[in-house]
Formats: structure tokens, C-alpha cells, sequence
């Protein structure tokens, strides 16, 4: 992986803490100050510097052109995250899914080959390292209800109206 590097920008949601290493973003955390985003940042990946490089510029310009409104800006950041076969194959399906659109866990299911795996499709969305790049908040019940968002289900109406997806 290399050395991890960090930074951050301010957003309408929060402060976005992201982390980068080897040529690939690591991990994204959403909070309400700085401080505590990048504590959780981290907690993850223990000591790191603030890193100017051009990669962690790149994703720096791609998070706030998203934020202005150029929804597909994220779509071309290389993402590299730890987890199990399973969860980056729901993340990987994640990703799929395009800007002001959204589907459901059950659609997830099926999509990575497993119909009946609702629930672990659930737990690999919340376990989701990237948010936002890796958009999980594209994701709702069945019923169109918005559900659990790490990042709290104020942000995921936000960043849902943002990309212009329909809500009830």
C-alpha cells in the first residue's frame, strides 16, 4: 500500500476526510468539524501526514467539483479498500449505480449473484469504507424509505437531493 497520506475539504454536509495511498483512495470520513473527521481517519490507518501529492490533489478537486454540482467528478477516482470478497463485490456494484438514480439492497443482491443475501448486502453497504465515491447512499428499502447512513440519514437526503434523485 505505501505511505497513507491525508486531507480534507469543507462541504455543505460536513468536513470530508479523505485518505490515499498507493495510488488509490482509502477511506472517506464525514463529520462535523476537521477534528473529528480526520480522528476517525486516523483511527483507521494510525499516523499519517497531510499530503499535497498530485493524487491527493486530484481526488481534493474531484470531492469539491461533486460538491458544485459536476455529480460525475468522483466517478474516476481510483478506489482501493480493505474488506472481504463479498463486500467489494457491493461495492464494486455500488459504484454502478449513476448519480440521481437509486436502488435497493434486494437490486444489490442480485446484481453480485446472491438474491437471498439482502441482509449481508446491508451490512457490506454500512461497512462501506468510501461513502460518497462509493455511493451508498444511492441505496434505499424496498419501499423507498431511506435507511441507515453512517454519516447520519440527514446527510444521505442531502446528497440524494443534490444528485437529484427522487424521494417521497
Amino acid at each position: 500500500m505505501g505511505e497513507i497520506f491525508y486531507d480534507w475539504i469543507d462541504s455543505p454536509i460536513g468536513t470530508i476526510a479523505f485518505v490515499v495511498g498507493g495510488g488509490m483512495l482509502r477511506a472517506v470520513e464525514i463529520a462535523d468539524d476537521a477534528d473529528t473527521a480526520l480522528a476517525r481517519a486516523g483511527s483507521r490507518y494510525g499516523a499519517m501526514e497531510r499530503n499535497y501529492g498530485t493524487f491527493a490533489h486530484d481526488v481534493r478537486d474531484r470531492l469539491e467539483a461533486y460538491f458544485r454540482g459536476d455529480l460525475t467528478a468522483i466517478d474516476g477516482i481510483t478506489v482501493g479498500a480493505d474488506g472481504t470478497t463479498f463486500q467489494k463485490s457491493v461495492w464494486q456494484s455500488l459504484r454502478a449505480i449513476p448519480a440521481g438514480t437509486t436502488t435497493t439492497y434486494g437490486a444489490i443482491a442480485v446484481s453480485v449473484g446472491t438474491p437471498l443475501a439482502v441482509r449481508a448486502v446491508g451490512a457490506a453497504n454500512g461497512a462501506n469504507p468510501i461513502p460518497i465515491v462509493v455511493p451508498c447512499h444511492r441505496v434505499i428499502g424496498a419501499n423507498g424509505s431511506l435507511t441507515g447512513y453512517g454519516g447520519g440519514l440527514a446527510r444521505k437526503e442531502w446528497l440524494l437531493r443534490h444528485e437529484g434523485a427522487l424521494l417521497l
